[in-house]
């Protein structure tokens, strides 16, 4: 497929996807599963974008940049669905529709710039991560969240049913990618150099369990805990940094 049809698949398969996106996200999720990740992946940016300018890459309905806008000096957010969109503006948050690809800023435009959940669904990753570094200004960071296939959630999504994200599509209607932590170490865009990393999901085994109050409430500790220490290579969501010269 080519990048256009790409776009147009992933457009079309975000669009469908946010007519329930929030259906156990944002004020519908009790401190649950979705709620955690978001947490944990604004947490690592805060600890580079604090009081500083931040761009998320592929921002959805917004409920990461939400949480960024509240620690950054400035804070926007770009994304291939006008249906995600529509969410994020009615949170007011600055976002406009564009493509990781071809993102619509000026050379070193922000001090960070961040995506989670995005990447792993573009076929041309190193377009997606040159593009972001080239908005970033030196000295900052590119932040970039990667699908673990050393992981629980990475064995459960390659061998396991694709999931229903609306009436009429399902995981496996979008391209999808996965990537070894030893892999993304080496993945660093031109011009940058791999510094730090964080595991998302490393001990806890569906969304599902999150929903049992103490079983929850202890996989959330754990997850906290468990993010930066020599485990973080298992997460099902693996974050790099990557620091521009």
């Amino acid at each position: 497929m080519d990048a256009s049809g790409s776009h147009q698949a992933n457009r079309q398969y975000y669009d469908a996807f946010s007519e329930n996106y929030e259906a156990e996200r944002g004020k519908n999720s009790v401190k649950g599963y979705h709620d955690m990740l978001d947490e944990l992946e604004a947490e690592f940016v805060q600890r580079y974008g604090a009081g500083k300018d931040v761009l998320e890459v592929g921002c959805g309905t917004g409920l990461v940049l939400e949480r960024i806008a509240r620690f950054a000096r400035s804070s926007r957010g770009i994304d291939l669905s006008p249906g995600m969109l529509a969410r994020a503006r009615e949170r007011g948050l600055d976002v406009s529709e564009a493509s990781a690809t071809e993102l619509p800023f000026e050379n070193d435009s922000f001090d960070v710039c961040c995506s989670f959940k995005v990447l792993a669904h573009i076929p041309a990753i190193s377009t997606a991560l040159g593009e972001m570094a080239r908005v970033t200004r030196p000295g900052g960071f590119v932040i970039a969240e990667f699908y673990n296939p050393n992981s629980i959630r990475g064995l459960l999504k390659r061998y396991g049913p694709a999931g229903r994200i609306a009436s009429q599509a399902k995981e496996s209607d979008v391209f999808t990618r996965f990537d070894s932590p030893e892999t993304v170490a080496r993945m660093a865009p031109p011009g940058t150099r791999f510094v730090d990393s964080r595991g998302v999901r490393i001990v806890t085994p569906s969304a599902s369990v999150m929903r049992l109050r103490p079983v929850g409430r202890l996989l959330r500790r754990a997850e906290g805990w468990l993010a930066d220490s020599r485990l973080k290579r298992f997460g099902g969501f693996y974050i790099a940094a990557f620091r521009k010269d």
